[in-house]
């Protein structure tokens, strides 16, 4: 039970509710009562989740809430809470906050010490990282990088040095784009589960490493399509992987540069034994 001793028993309360992310015997039977005994149900996008409430008969009041309308609507649902009025929120698809709306709702019923309860489901990340294949133990969520290249290989270069499974979306007219900028901060070899569709029909899991995806994904217009989760392997502690992580610099070095000069360069560039790049060079060269 959700307690804070200084919410207010008349005002009503706030249920963050999990909703399908594809298939819809998904929903909790929790979610159905939290939805059909709610006075207004705040939704991304009315159309989207009028589907979903439609295939289960609920036909509880609907209102927009997105980030295009957030400030507006967040005063009038706290106006509404503090009547007495339930209100459920629930994104497009999946558990509400993890990039979608709802964070300045919530944040705003904690400051009117409105009390605010999770109905938990499904969530896109968690299940990607259930059967990613990769350490599950410690990870982080790093939700959307950023849509233009540039800002997009700064964000991937701060998560470099990164040594837990790391877990992003991305949108599928960039993957491909995404990938390729991936590959080369983290490098070709690194491993990658590739999660699509996740609970739909056309549901793909690949695990496989960042080179492979590039032309698996390249090679196939239908995984360039859906809603997709990336989850990726954190850095190696092993030397010899963590040199060969850095292939794609290497290489490119090799083209202007001498191995002697690229060796210096790259080490002063990734903080890592000069000697050792090196070799790795000198076997880059050979194959």
């Amino acid at each position: 039970m959700t307690m804070n001793t200084a919410q207010n028993n008349n005002f009503g309360t706030l249920s963050i509710v999990a909703t399908p992310i594809g298939n819809l015997d998904d929903i909790t039977t929790r979610a159905i009562d939290a939805l059909k005994t709610a006075d207004i149900i705040a939704c991304e996008d009315t159309r989207t989740s009028g589907k979903l409430l439609n295939h289960f008969n609920i036909d509880t009041t609907t209102w927009a809430y997105h980030e295009h309308n957030a400030d507006v609507q967040t005063a009038k649902f706290i106006e509404l809470l503090q009547q007495g009025k339930n209100i459920a929120l629930i994104s497009d698809a999946g558990t509400p906050l993890v990039s979608d709306p709802g964070y300045q709702l919530v944040l705003a019923c904690h400051e009117a010490n409105i009390k605010t309860v999770p109905v938990v489901g499904a969530s896109a990340a968690i299940g990607a990282l259930s059967v990613a294949g990769l350490p599950s133990d410690k990870f982080s969520f790093l939700g959307f990088l950023p849509a233009k290249q540039s800002g997009r290989l700064k964000q991937l270069e701060t998560h470099a040095n990164r040594n837990e499974t790391m877990i992003f979306y991305e949108a599928p007219h960039r993957i491909i784009p995404c990938l390729k900028d991936m590959s080369a901060i983290f490098g070709l070899n690194r491993e990658i589960t590739y999660c699509r569709e996740l609970t739909k029909t056309f549901e793909t899991v690949y695990k496989t490493s960042l080179g492979e995806l590039i032309d698996f994904v390249s090679n196939d217009s239908n995984q360039q399509k859906g809603e997709i989760v990336l989850v990726v392997a954190g850095k190696p502690n092993n030397e010899n992987e963590d040199i060969a992580q850095h292939d794609t610099l290497l290489l490119r070095l090799l083209d202007d540069l001498s191995v002697k000069k690229a060796a210096a360069l790259a080490s002063d560039i990734t903080g890592m034994k000069k000697n050792a790049l090196y070799q790795r060079l000198l076997t880059l060269q050979k194959s």
